[in-house]
C-alpha cells in the first residue's frame, strides 16, 4: 500500500507546474549553507504541493565584481564542482565567469531561462548542436510545458533592493515579476514588512516566497576565510575536498 501512495504522490508531483532554482554570488568559499537553501526551498515546495523543483543551478560571480575575499573563478567554479559531487540536481554554471565583465543579475536570469526554454522547444534529436551546457537541469524534455526560473536567495538580498543606487528598478521589476524570488530567511526575521514598506515589491507579491530556516547554520564564507588565513581548521564546515583544494592551490592566505 505504501508503494502505492508514494507512486501517487510521485505522479501528482510530476503533474505541478516546473520550476528550478538559481542562486548568484560569490562563493568565495563555497559552503554548505549555500546547497542546504536549495534542499530547504524544494522541501518546501513539495510539502505545499504547488511546484515541482526539476533543478538547481549555482552561478558564481565574475572576477571584476568588487568585493573583499573574491579569488579567481576558476578556482570558485571548481570549488563548487567539488562540493556538488554528491548532488543529484544542484549545478554549478560557469557562465558568467566567462563572461568579459560583470553581469547584471537580471541577465543572468535571462540567459539561463532562455537556454532552457531553446532546449525544450528544440527538435528531440537536436542536442543545442552538441554543445548543452553542464548546469542544464536532466529531464527537461520529458514534458513540452515550459520550465519556471526563479532566483534564489537569502532575506539580505531582498533587503538590499532598498539601498539606493544598488539596484536599478526595472531589473527588480523584472526579476520579480518575470522570474520570481524564493528567499530563505531566519526564524525572527520580518520579510513580510519589508515587501509591506516596498510598493514595488507588493505589487509581485504572488511571485515572492518566504521560506523560514529552522534549522539556522551561521558558517558563512567570510568566516571561512578567516579561519583559513589564521591556520585555524575549517573541517566539517566544508566539504573535505574543497578543503583539500583550498590548500592544494593555497587559496584565502592558507598555510600551505
Amino acid at each position: 500500500m505504501s508503494i502505492i501512495i508514494e507512486d501517487e504522490q510521485m505522479n501528482n508531483l510530476r503533474m505541478l507546474p516546473r520550476i528550478v532554482l538559481i542562486a548568484c554570488g560569490s562563493f568565495s568559499p563555497p559552503t554548505p549553507m549555500h546547497f542546504r537553501m536549495f534542499e530547504i526551498a524544494r522541501d518546501y515546495f513539495k510539502t505545499q504541493g504547488t511546484h515541482n523543483v526539476v533543478g538547481g543551478i549555482v552561478s558564481p560571480t565574475h572576477d571584476s565584481y568588487q568585493k573583499k575575499g573574491l579569488v579567481a573563478g576558476t578556482h570558485r567554479f571548481a570549488m563548487l564542482k567539488l562540493a556538488l559531487q554528491s548532488s543529484t540536481w544542484i549545478k554549478p554554471s560557469d557562465w558568467e565567469i566567462q563572461q568579459t565583465e560583470w553581469s547584471r543579475t537580471l541577465s543572468v536570469l535571462q540567459y539561463h531561462q532562455n537556454h532552457m526554454n531553446n532546449y525544450i522547444n528544440s527538435p528531440l534529436e537536436s542536442d543545442m548542436n552538441g554543445t548543452l551546457p553542464g548546469w542544464m537541469p536532466s529531464g527537461l524534455r520529458e514534458r513540452q510545458d515550459g520550465v519556471q526560473l526563479k532566483l534564489l536567495c537569502g532575506a539580505d538580498l531582498l533587503e538590499s533592493f532598498a539601498v539606493p543606487g544598488l539596484w536599478a528598478e526595472k531589473d527588480i521589476e523584472d526579476i520579480v515579476g518575470n522570474h520570481g524570488l524564493v528567499v530563505i530567511t531566519r526564524f525572527g526575521a520580518n520579510p513580510e514588512k519589508f515587501i509591506f514598506e516596498s510598493d514595488l515589491l507588493t505589487k509581485y507579491q504572488k511571485n515572492i516566497t518566504l521560506i523560514t530556516n529552522w534549522v539556522p547554520n551561521e558558517v558563512s564564507s567570510t568566516m571561512i576565510r578567516r579561519l583559513i588565513s589564521r591556520d585555524q581548521s575549517v573541517k566539517y564546515l566544508l566539504d573535505d575536498r574543497v578543503i583539500d583544494y583550498i590548500h592544494m592551490q593555497g587559496l584565502f592566505n592558507c598555510k600551505t
